[in-house]
This record gives C-alpha cells, structure tokens and sequence, in this order.
C-alpha cells in the first residue's frame, strides 16, 4: 500500500495546529488566587435555575489588575477573576463550607482570547490543578458571560 506523503503531511499538520491551539486556549491554574481581594460571597441552593452544576457556595477573588478594571470599566492584559465553588453543609441554622466542587476562572489577554471577548476560561474540577475539565469551556463560559457585555463580560461588581 502507497502512502501519499502530502495527505500525511497535511494531515499532522493539522494535528498539530489543533493540538498547539487547544494547549494555548488553556488558561493555567491560578496558584495563590486566596491571597487576592475578595470580591463577594453567595450559595445557590437547590431549586435554582443555576443549581446544577453551579450549587453551593461561591467565593470571588480577582488579582489587582481586575481589580483596577472593575473601577475603571477598562480590563488589561492579566486581568484575573476566580471562581471557588465549594460545597456546604447546614447543620443547626449555621451554613459551614465543604469540600471544593471545583475553580472557574476567566483571564483577561485580548489578542489571545479576541472571539471571546478578550478573556479565556478554564474550570479546574475538585483539587485537580493540572487538568482543567474536558469540555469546551471557553464556548460554554463565554455564552453565558454575553449577557453581561455591557460589564465587559464580568459579573461581580465591587461592593461601595
């Protein structure tokens, strides 16, 4: 059997290029995100449009860069935002949090992340730091932060 060199040539190539794009589109895990500005707190719980996957208790850190943005309304490259999901228990009127769900975060580069409004996504399940989740995050993120152009794409607002 004949192999023809240009299809395989093309083919790897494309190979390639998929795998160096889809290791670029990675946003890395964001060690030390807990030392950043908290920006709010709140738990959804069961019955919420949002219960699934996004129930429990969500913390908000943004590093100083996205602080800077969310005065000015203007995100710079580095720009970043952390999303902690945790669990929680209840136990006599008192909410305590549980185990780590897992981390959404989103950074902000807008050549890099251009079709996206400037910024990437990432989720990184449990305490896994290395592997972020096999989906496609950046489309799923993103079409849900398309309601919140008129912010830049960001949610958390700064409290007075």
């Amino acid at each position: 059997m004949r192999i023809n060199s240009r299809i395989v040539t093309i083919g790897l190539s494309a190979l390639i290029s998929a795998c160096v794009t889809t290791q670029d589109s990675i946003v890395g895990y964001p060690e030390g995100f807990r030392t950043w500005q908290h920006v709010k707190t709140m738990l959804i719980q069961p019955g919420h449009p949002l219960e699934e996957p996004f129930g429990g208790i969500h913390h908000v850190y943004a590093n100083p860069k996205a602080i800077s943005g969310m005065d000015s309304g203007e995100y710079e490259s580095g720009s970043t935002f952390v999303f902690d999901l945790l669990n929680y228990t209840e136990d006599s009127q008192t909410i305590t949090e549980g185990a780590r769900k897992r981390i959404d975060m989103m950074l902000y580069d807008s050549s890099r992340y251009a079709a996206s409004g400037g910024w990437g996504f990432a989720t990184y399940m449990d305490e896994n730091k290395t592997l972020p989740i096999a989906q496609d995050v950046q489309r799923a993120c993103f079409q849900c932060h398309q309601s919140a152009e008129p912010t830049s794409f960001v949610f958390s607002k700064l409290r007075d």
